[in-house]
């Protein structure tokens, strides 16, 4: 199994408005990055993840290297629309945050949603490359939405330029019926990691169906599995934040009795002295 620290990029640029992936490109990045999520943590418990956009007023990390998959779900909903996207820039941010990984043996891995024009030209992609190459980073592309020569072009000379052991992936998926996680899941970028859950499993021997979660084996259906897991890692997350909510509320309400409470009883102390 390989221990890995990942960034991934989402594409929050305009052209995420864009309905030719359902429901949208940004919401199928969403439903993308959440299998990512869940297949790295499953190929390794020691796995973190971190989330940022490269849109709008620039690259942003949401959140940092983390195992928390309620503080991941709440940084990705709290991504907006907006503004362009910058590759080069954002990969670099990206690798800024992998160097402060907290386990120094995890391997470094960016992954970069691009559903919108690489802007940037070939020359300067290489260059990036090479210094990531260098600094032993690996880098996975998922590029959607309008695919054009140009675009593949420069990015299949990214990959030629970093690759080593075949540890970067271009993942091209075009507008069509399936969904973009369906899509996503069959890639290189996420069968290694389902390689990794099936060689665990072999190693131990197997379990019977009770001995895993929703007693799914994932060797056996693991887009079941994977799905299932999503399912109860939303639910949790969201349960999570309603009771942070209840909490608050239950807090201000109380400070609120306390304050009209004192309030009263002062107004009555007047009362009596006069």
């Amino acid at each position: 199994m390989t221990l890995e620290a990942t960034m991934i990029v989402m594409d929050n640029s305009e052209f995420a408005r864009n309905g030719d992936y359902l429901p949208t490109r940004f919401g199928s990045q969403k439903d993308a990055i959440n299998l990512i999520f869940s297949a790295k943590m499953r190929a390794h418990p020691e796995n973190m993840i971190g989330l940022m956009s490269m849109g709008g007023k620039g690259p942003e990390i949401l959140v940092t290297l983390t195992q928390d998959y309620g503080k991941f779900l709440a940084a990705m909903h709290e991504s907006k629309i907006g503004g362009n996207s910058n590759i080069c820039t954002s990969i670099q941010v990206a690798h800024l945050a992998l160097k402060h990984r907290p386990e120094k043996r995890q391997r470094q891995r960016i992954i970069v949603f691009v559903g919108s024009p690489v802007t940037e030209d070939e020359k300067t992609l290489v260059k990036l490359a090479k210094k990531m190459k260098k600094n032993n980073v690996s880098v996975d592309f998922v590029y959607f939405g309008e695919i054009c020569e140009e675009n593949t072009a420069k990015l299949n000379a990214f990959i030629e330029a970093i690759n080593s052991d075949n540890n970067s992936h271009l993942t091209t998926i075009p507008p069509g019926p399936r969904l973009l996680s369906d899509q996503l899941l069959y890639s290189p970028i996420i069968a290694t990691d389902r390689a990794s859950m099936h060689s665990t499993s072999n190693i131990q021997g197997g379990f019977p169906s009770e001995h895993f979660d929703f007693g799914v084996d994932p060797n056996l259906d693991p887009e079941l599995a994977l799905a299932l897991q999503m399912s109860l890692q939303e639910e949790q997350a969201r349960q999570e934040v309603q009771e942070g909510r209840s909490r608050e509320n239950n807090t201000e309400l109380s400070n609120h009795t306390i304050q009209k409470d004192s309030t009263q009883e002062n107004t009555e102390k007047m009362d009596v002295e006069k």
